[in-house]
């Protein structure tokens, strides 16, 4: 097996073993709050807004974006980066340590921007104190993570997640024996002891995570002094690139934070809300994850070190190599998980009515999914560039059209603000794409030679009778009525396999009967890997 192929190995058992554990602690989580709608759920999830969206500023936008590829230009200099990172991790534990003490100081604050709901903000603020730490540890996650992968040692930041998890699951599990669960209609703050096992329990996992990466970073070659000397080695570089990513980044969440606060409209009634709209998202991300991310993980520093020397042409081969490779499973899954919305939201619902009412914001998801998954790679194809500036021209595109659209959806019914924020974010997301591949044609030429539109030709051909085999079943299993996929959760679990392996057994036997390259690939690739 390729260097690349070990690596995409690794980066997708440890995402995939981690998406499992993430399916079921939101799993004990709707049993502990008693289903997706539910006041105490949208606080608990509330609360841990402020964090998530920190770390997308960290993690996901300045490390990712910016720190990688200054990474391996310092890795060519005598001391092969150390200086760098010494003064990365200094930086990152100075600013990030206080930038969560205040903010954890300004909780109530920061409640009320997310929350117009009065209810679900008196239960909200008790979790935030003990939530907003977890800011200063997904940050070191960021910054600790992003420097392995520099240095090509992707399996402990893709396996840290699991420990997070672990710790995650037992904590939610001690909640369930020492109190039971919450009741739906309960809109009360809990107690101390409460609050301090479910909050206190999620922030002590993502401890533990960064905790791993911590354990492991010697036995990487790599070493860390304090360094406050912070001038020198590439900073200022970094600083400069870093500026249109905050920018870019800083717009992102306010618009999250206005996506939160029109949510936050229906969290007292009996509409899907915040926890709905995560569990959506939960589910629609899990394709990404362990597809888009972890190979897209393993080309980043090839492509970053194909654009430093100049090589346009190599650039444009690997992005199109990662998207036929990528969108081969990516749209089979899209179809499988389309099918099968109503069975897959019912496993995390405890009525059959809360799985009609959410399943629809899924569909909406879902429905944005290929594109995502394509202007995730745009994007960092662009961050290998070195070029942070055009991302942030092609987001702005993406929030002219989010932001508005969010602020219209607080119009909507209550039982119609949630669908309508996972619509609007996907016709954002399609705007942003068609705007993004139009800079990188111009930039690089498109990516999308003759090889790439057939891929995408048969990969179409086979989505579609692929999809409607799997509608044809949940309605003949009686899905769309009342049947026992919708009725209980066990029921919606064997629906969704069930139609699922449907699914993606009509997809690839369309893709077969095309004689699909990609699809041979797949299964040479597979049968090395079970072999092994």
């Amino acid at each position: 097996m390729s260097g690349v192929g070990r690596a995409s190995a690794i980066l997708a058992s440890g995402t995939i073993v981690s998406r499992l554990l993430g399916f079921a602690r939101n799993f004990v989580l709707t049993l502990v709050f008693t289903g997706l709608v539910t006041v105490i759920g949208n606080a608990y999830t509330f609360s841990n807004a402020v964090p998530v969206s920190i770390y997308a500023l960290i993690g996901g936008g300045l490390v990712s974006a910016v720190l990688v590829p200054q990474i391996i230009r310092a890795s060519a200099g005598a001391d092969a980066g150390a200086a760098y990172i010494d003064k990365l991790v200094t930086i990152a534990i100075v600013f990030i340590g206080a930038l969560t003490v205040l903010l954890t100081l300004a909780a109530p604050l920061l409640m009320r921007l997310y929350i117009r709901d009065e209810a679900t903000l008196a239960v909200a603020v008790p979790f935030a104190y003990w939530s907003l730490p977890q800011i200063f540890f997904l940050g070191m996650y960021a910054v600790l993570g992003e420097v392995l992968n520099a240095r090509r040692r992707f399996g402990a930041y893709t396996w840290a997640p699991v420990a997070n998890n672990v710790v995650a699951l037992a904590s939610l599990a001690l909640f369930l024996v020492l109190f039971g669960p919450v009741s739906a209609t309960a809109s009360q703050p809990l107690g101390v002891a409460q609050t301090a096992v479910l909050a206190g329990g999620t922030t002590l996992g993502l401890a533990v995570q960064a905790l791993v990466l911590a354990l492991v970073w010697r036995s990487a070659g790599l070493t860390y002094r304090p360094d406050f000397r912070w001038k020198g080695v590439g900073l200022k570089a970094t600083g400069q690139a870093a500026g249109w990513t905050f920018g870019m980044l800083a717009l992102t969440q306010v618009a999250g934070l206005i996506q939160n606060n029109v949510a936050s409209g229906a969290s007292g009634a009996a509409s899907p809300s915040v926890l709905a709209l995560s569990t959506a998202w939960l589910l629609f991300m899990l394709p990404h994850s362990i597809v888009t991310v972890s190979l897209v993980t393993v080309f980043y520093p090839r492509m970053s070190e194909h654009a430093a020397a100049g090589d346009e042409a190599a650039v444009r081969d690997d992005v199109g190599l990662v998207l036929g490779t990528v969108l081969l499973a990516v749209v089979g899954i899209t179809a499988a998980l389309l099918a099968a919305a109503l069975p897959v939201v019912a496993v995390f619902s405890d009525t059959v009515a809360q799985a009609r009412s959410v399943a629809p914001v899924l569909v909406a998801y879902l429905l944005g999914l290929i594109p995502f998954t394509v202007l995730f790679v745009v994007q960092r194809c662009f961050y290998a560039l070195a070029d942070t500036r055009t991302p942030f021209r092609f987001t702005v595109a993406q929030l002219l059209i989010v932001i508005p659209g969010i602020l219209l959806c607080a119009l909507l019914p209550e039982p119609l603000i949630a669908v309508g924020i996972a619509s609007v974010v996907t016709v954002g997301v399609a705007v942003q794409l068609v705007v993004a591949w139009t800079l990188l044609r111009r930039r690089i030429g498109s990516p999308a030679g003759p090889r790439l539109r057939a891929a995408m030709r048969r990969f179409a051909v086979a989505g579609v009778p692929a999809l409607a085999a799997g509608l044809v079943l949940l309605l003949v299993l009686g899905g769309f009525g009342d049947g026992w996929p919708v009725a209980s959760r066990l029921g919606g679990a064997l629906a969704t396999v069930l139609i699922a392996a449907v699914v993606l057994l009509v997809y690839a036997g369309v893709l077969a009967l095309q004689r699909a390259p990609e699809l041979t690939a797949a299964a040479d690739l597979l049968r090395s890997r079970m072999r092994r």
